[in-house]
């Protein structure tokens, strides 16, 4: 871990057990990231990534809890107390990346990776670049492309 880099997670934690990895400005949703990070806070990595793998075939569902307004219900039985969700495949095939990338920087520091564990998973907006989008023959319009900085933070127990 380079020293410059600031982490938002400030517990404090034994560092010989700890594996971290993050994004800046990746081009996700900051709603789906924070609900990812929401549902797999305390998850074994390997349970994590099997769930990710089936989001991205669209097999399973990401159950929206905080940002849940106007998204239908889902058939089967309810994850974290609902039944409402949807299938960020996007965002899943990206967080599925970042819990790797963490995993391996884990195997890295000789870290058993089937006792890891998701101790935090912070997602922030990032940096809005504006962009002309053509409309007509001679306007356009002004439209906001956002990104998201997103940290994981696993834990060996």
């Amino acid at each position: 871990m380079s020293s410059d880099h600031k982490y938002n997670f400030q517990k404090k934690v034994d560092e010989k057990k700890v594996a971290r990895a993050c994004r800046h400005n990746a081009h996700i949703s900051v709603k789906y990231a924070t609900e990812f990070g929401n549902y797999f806070k305390g998850m074994q990595v390997s349970n994590a990534l099997k769930i990710l793998s089936n989001i991205e075939e669209k097999k399973d569902y990401l159950p929206l809890v905080k940002y849940a307004k106007k998204v239908p219900s889902r058939k089967g039985a309810s994850k974290r107390g609902t039944k409402i969700g949807r299938y960020p495949v996007k965002c899943a095939k990206f967080v599925r990346l970042l819990l790797e990338e963490a995993r391996a920087n884990a195997e890295n520091k000789n870290l058993d990776p089937e006792r890891l564990k998701v101790l935090s998973m912070f997602s922030v907006k990032g940096v809005t670049r504006t962009k002309l989008q053509p409309l007509g023959r001679i306007g356009g319009k002004s439209r906001e492309s956002k990104s998201t900085n997103i940290e994981v933070i696993l834990v060996e127990e």
